[in-house]
């Protein structure tokens, strides 16, 4: 093996792994899948080990310079993994038994491999490939329910991402025969000079594509859809992994082409909208699951506010990982409580939650005042971060639009938390379906919301020193 492919070893534990998981699931009774679990958590841990192995190293280039192993793709390939290994432990117990878990794991790590590939790749075609390799196992995983629900959602996101992909394919094409090359470094130095409006309708081209990925407007309809009509875990990857993958590879791709175009006046009002119109979507939602669905929506929008001053604040790079990592951690949390109470299926189905579950409830208020951005939490020092590097890179406007819009979104989460931590009234022991409202949550998705929760807070007060680390 060549030196360049054992330091690719971060993105091969993912590959072996789905093979083998896939390979033993297919000689597995449906009983004994267990182990098919067990090979694709080992790999995901192998994976995380390996981006420690390469996050201590210095940073270098493999591959012809087509792939960076950096602070920056280490850290997402540490983030994309653990991600996946807490969307893997809330979805065992609806997953156990189901005669398509093994291929479910297979898929998550395909589909995390191409998060991955995305967020290292230096050169147009290497992030084509990781862009359809985090796609298409995407919409598998989205239809596995096989409900009308998570058909429709399947059939959104799979429409979208193939409209998506083919105005990807069309932007690399432009700027390959505007600058004569595919790798970044080159294509920086090509593209001086030539016609802006070229390199604009290549460039805005292939934004399109990766805005797709991130689940951003104008490229986001399938988000809520794919949030309601997807199992609970499903859907927490959907909502969470790709955006890893795809925000760093938008971040990557200005930062070092920086196209002579004014592209972050672009990423900035893409920020502005998607922040704005996510916020005003949840307002009136009363379906959990579709709530979150747009409040994630809304919170690509805080996450190309570093993008938008990349390569003109210092501070860009570490913020866009930080939030990154709070809002994973976080969105995978809001959905663990979720998928722990199958039958609440509105947002009145949590009323007197803290009488009944009070860990849960404890859990999905650290949760939802994360996504709010409220202090000690992951997101709260996301925000700060993330708000710091656009006011730094000269977008002040931007800042306060986002905090104007971070004040607003606080009033559909407390619509949620509200019921949650108040007293059961005269129906109560009914929920809005007519069914008893005190179940008994599934174990899996308990046990990772109060992980999750510990782990946003952990991340919150003790983030320092990530960030810390970061700006090194």
């Amino acid at each position: 093996m060549t030196s360049d492919t054992v330091a690719m070893a971060q993105a091969l534990f993912l590959f072996v792994g789905a093979v083998v998981t896939l390979l033993a699931g297919s000689f597995l009774t449906r009983h004994r899948q267990w182990v098919a679990r067990l090979i694709a958590i080992t790999a995901l841990l192998g994976s995380a080990a390996a981006a420690v192995v390469t996050l201590a190293g210095s940073p270098r280039r493999v591959f012809a310079d087509t792939f960076a192993l950096d602070t920056t793709s280490s850290v997402a390939a540490l983030i994309i993994a653990g991600a996946t290994l807490l969307v893997i432990t809330l979805g065992i117990d609806e997953m156990r038994g189901h005669d398509r878990e093994s291929e479910a794991y297979s898929l998550l790590l395909l589909a995390a491999l191409g998060a991955q590939v995305m967020a290292g790749a230096t050169d147009l075609l290497v992030m084509v490939v990781g862009f359809f390799l985090a796609s298409i196992p995407l919409y598998a995983i989205i239809g596995l329910n096989r409900t009308p629900e998570s058909a429709e959602a399947t059939l959104k996101t799979y429409l979208l991402g193939a409209l998506s992909g083919v105005g990807l394919l069309l932007g690399v094409t432009v700027l390959y025969g505007a600058g004569g090359a595919t790798g970044y470094g080159e294509l920086a130095g090509a593209l001086t000079g030539t016609s802006p409006v070229i390199v604009a309708v290549g460039a805005v081209a292939v934004l399109g594509g990766l805005l797709f990925k991130a689940g951003a407007v104008p490229v986001h309809f399938w988000v809520p859809d794919a949030a309601q009509g997807a199992s609970p875990w499903a859907a927490a990857y959907a909502t969470t992994v790709p955006k890893i993958g795809g925000m760093i590879a938008i971040y990557r791709l200005f930062d070092e082409i920086s196209p002579d175009i004014a592209w972050p006046l672009l990423v900035a009002v893409l920020a502005a909208v998607g922040m704005t119109l996510g916020n005003l979507a949840a307002f009136l939602q009363e379906d959990p699951r579709r709530l979150v669905g747009w409040s994630t929506v809304s919170q690509v929008g805080y996450l190309l506010l570093p993008v938008a001053v990349a390569g003109r604040s210092d501070l860009a790079s570490a913020a866009l990982l930080l939030y990154l990592a709070g809002y994973a951690v976080t969105n995978i949390t809001v959905f663990a409580v979720i998928a722990a109470l199958p039958e609440h299926h509105s947002l009145s189905d949590y009323r007197g939650l803290v009488s009944r579950h009070p860990l849960l409830a404890a859990a999905l208020a650290v949760s939802l005042l994360s996504l709010v951005g409220t202090p000690p939490t992951a997101v709260f020092l996301g925000k700060l971060t993330t708000f710091s590097a656009a006011w730094d890179g000269g977008f002040a406007w931007l800042t306060v639009v986002a905090g104007v819009n971070t004040v607003a979104s606080l009033f559909y989460y407390l619509r949620w938390l509200a019921p949650a931590f108040t007293p059961d009234g005269p129906t109560e022991g009914k929920n809005t379906r007519g069914r008893d409202a005190v179940v008994t949550p599934r174990r899996s998705g308990y046990f990772t919301a109060l992980v999750g929760a510990l782990a946003v807070l952990a991340l919150g007060t003790g983030g320092g020193m990530l960030w810390t680390l970061l700006l090194r």
